[in-house]
């Protein structure tokens, strides 16, 4: 038996676009209510949320067999965590901070099996094996990993040539906010040099083999990337939705309070 087919790879290989939202509760309820919405894919954030290798787990294992395939955010690609978000049943990791080509490939690498990779072999342990149920796990699941690597810097920005060129890489991630930081512009991702670079980025990933991807929460917004190329594009984010619909509540009844 076959590692298992990971869906979301296989759109982007087809030019689907994919839509997604970042779910940063670190709690697998929360991540369960929000895979009901239909979206394709989800970000379990472990760069900016409080997640830890088991409530990454636990959210691995509600949404499995959803329609929206979970997208591991580690906070670094360091080869440690990328083994054990794997071998906890991860197929598709964002890395935050590529700045070069070398990056890239070492992540390919930690995502591999010998020979192509440096990926420890103990998958008999691993939830990823089904507990070695998947007989044949270590001979097909590289074809399977999905590596997304986030370019968020100038310097980023000056090697994104290179690390497209990097076979392994399935997509190019661009991050606006820390983009947009690095250039001095604060979060401002909407000023104008700093939106020229985005469009020139997402223009070079979607004219290459790679999948362009970003987040926009503004739909407007979130329409211009798609336009200019982007085609996994997160919309929302779990933690803002939940706050403001908590404060728009709270607003409306505070007004119709001071009306009574």
């Amino acid at each position: 038996m076959p590692a298992p087919i990971n869906p979301f790879k296989a759109a982007l290989a087809r030019a689907e676009l994919q839509l997604g939202c970042w779910a940063g509760f670190a709690d697998p309820y929360a991540t369960e209510v929000l895979a009901t919405a239909g979206f394709d894919w989800l970000v379990i954030d472990g760069e900016h949320a409080p997640n830890d290798l088991r409530s990454i787990m636990a959210q691995l294992q509600v949404l499995e067999g959803k329609q929206s395939h979970a997208v591991v955010r580690l906070p670094i690609g360091h080869d440690w965590m990328i083994k054990q978000v794997l071998d906890a049943g991860a197929q598709t990791l964002l890395i935050p901070m590529v700045d070069s080509a070398e990056q890239a490939r070492h992540l390919v690498r930690a995502m591999r099996y010998p020979p192509a990779g440096i990926r420890g072999a103990g998958a008999a342990l691993a939830r990823a094996s089904r507990f070695s149920d998947i007989e044949d796990y270590v001979a097909t699941a590289d074809d399977q990993m999905c590596l997304l690597v986030q370019v968020e810097s100038r310097k980023g920005l000056e090697a994104l040539d290179d690390i497209l060129a990097v076979d392994g890489v399935d997509g190019v991630f661009i991050g606006p906010a820390d983009l947009a930081a690095d250039m001095g512009y604060g979060a401002d991702s909407s000023a104008r040099p700093v939106a020229d670079a985005i469009r020139d980025a997402l223009e070079r990933i979607a004219a290459s083999s790679k999948a362009a991807g970003i987040l926009a929460l503004d739909p407007d917004t979130a329409g211009q990337y798609r336009d200019w190329g982007a085609q996994f594009l997160a919309v929302g984010i779990d933690v803002l939705m939940l706050a403001r619909t908590a404060r728009a509540t709270v607003s409306a009844w505070n007004d119709r309070r001071k009306i009574d």
